[in-house]
């Protein structure tokens, strides 16, 4: 590629065989239509069908295209940030490759960054093709998120935006493990505004997302911005110590009263049992902050690189890896076709 793109477009791909071809040409339709050049940054995360095989042959037709292939399944939080470490564009676009983010919104989004925005994110007007239980869980998250973190989340909001380069490489020296990019993108602040759009149907497939990786990106959610989980044990160590003084002498009056409303051990294991609970669910809370705590000493690196599929960096003689990146990867396989 002798000119280098404006507009990177990230899609992760895990599993997404049927939509690759779908997505690749209703991007280019979208991309063809404004005048600046693009590229297309297409991460493999560790597919287990011919995503990869699909992928080479767009890549081999159309040198904008470019593949990032992952050593392994690493999540779709450290793909997109493979994606945006690899794109090479003034303002980069994230999209899942599902389709339920229709590309034509991209000229929406990039509208607002050339009339000065640094992130234009899309929000869901309207959610079509979901189960009722996703929609209800999906609207209870967004709020909740919004109502107890430090950074203000907008409601309604995936990963679907644009980011401009100065917000990117912001964003690029954060590196940490238990990634929540929508909240990064939040806090890194600059100039920020949405475009409202209509959430489709999954074009084809089954959802990367089944309810155990919701709740574990939830907790990834709330544990990385907000102390609020730690602080509820407080208020509710409050709230049982004030049960206790009160109880105390109505306990005392009713046993003097001769009232046997509270004798045997039937009420004092109910007790038991009761701040039991109490205390192992405030152990689950501090043992994620925890658990988030050792993943960051360990250092890891996010993701590993097989393979770089890009036919620029042959011609240039570059390196696989961003430059300066000392978290992606140290595994690259260098073979023949195009690395």
């Amino acid at each position: 590629m002798s000119t280098n793109p404006v507009i990177s477009i990230i899609a992760p791909v895990y599993n997404e065989e049927p939509i690759i071809d779908e997505l690749y040409r209703r991007i280019v339709e979208v991309m063809d239509s404004q005048p600046d050049p693009w590229e297309l940054v297409l991460i493999n995360d560790g597919s287990r069908d011919r995503s990869a095989e699909l992928m080479f042959a767009l890549h081999e037709r159309d040198d904008r295209v470019r593949v990032v292939n992952f050593a392994r399944n690493f999540g779709h939080q450290n793909a997109v940030t493979a994606g945006m470490d690899y794109a090479r564009g003034d303002a980069v676009v994230i999209i899942d490759a599902d389709l339920q983010d229709p590309p034509e919104v991209i000229l929406q989004l990039i509208d607002k960054w050339r009339e000065g925005y640094h992130v234009v994110y899309a929000v869901r007007s309207e959610r079509r093709g979901e189960s009722w239980f996703k929609k209800t869980t999906a609207h209870l998250f967004y709020r909740m998120i919004y109502r107890i973190t430090d950074v203000a989340i907008p409601l309604d909001t995936g990963d679907f935006r644009l980011m401009d380069r100065q917000v990117v490489n912001a964003l690029n020296v954060m590196r940490e493990h238990n990634r929540f990019i929508r909240g990064m993108a939040s806090w890194v602040g600059f100039r920020q505004t949405g475009v409202e759009y209509v959430r489709q149907e999954r074009f084809a497939g089954q959802t990367k997302y089944p309810l155990k990786k919701m709740l574990r990106f939830a907790l990834d959610a709330i544990t990385g911005f907000s102390y609020f989980p730690l602080q509820v044990a407080i208020y509710a160590s409050l709230v049982l110590a004030v049960v206790a003084v009160l109880a105390v002498p109505l306990v005392a009056f009713l046993r003097l009263a001769g009232t046997e409303v509270f004798e045997g051990q039937a009420t004092t294991l109910v007790v038991v049992l009761l701040l039991s609970s109490f205390q192992l669910l405030f152990f689950f809370i501090l043992g994620q902050y925890i658990a988030r705590i050792y993943d960051e000493t360990r250092n890891r690196p996010l993701y590993i690189v097989s393979e770089t599929w890009d036919r620029s960096d042959v011609e240039s003689g570059t390196a696989d890896a961003p430059e300066g990146d000392d978290h992606a990867a140290a595994v690259h396989v260098v073979d023949d076709r195009g690395v």
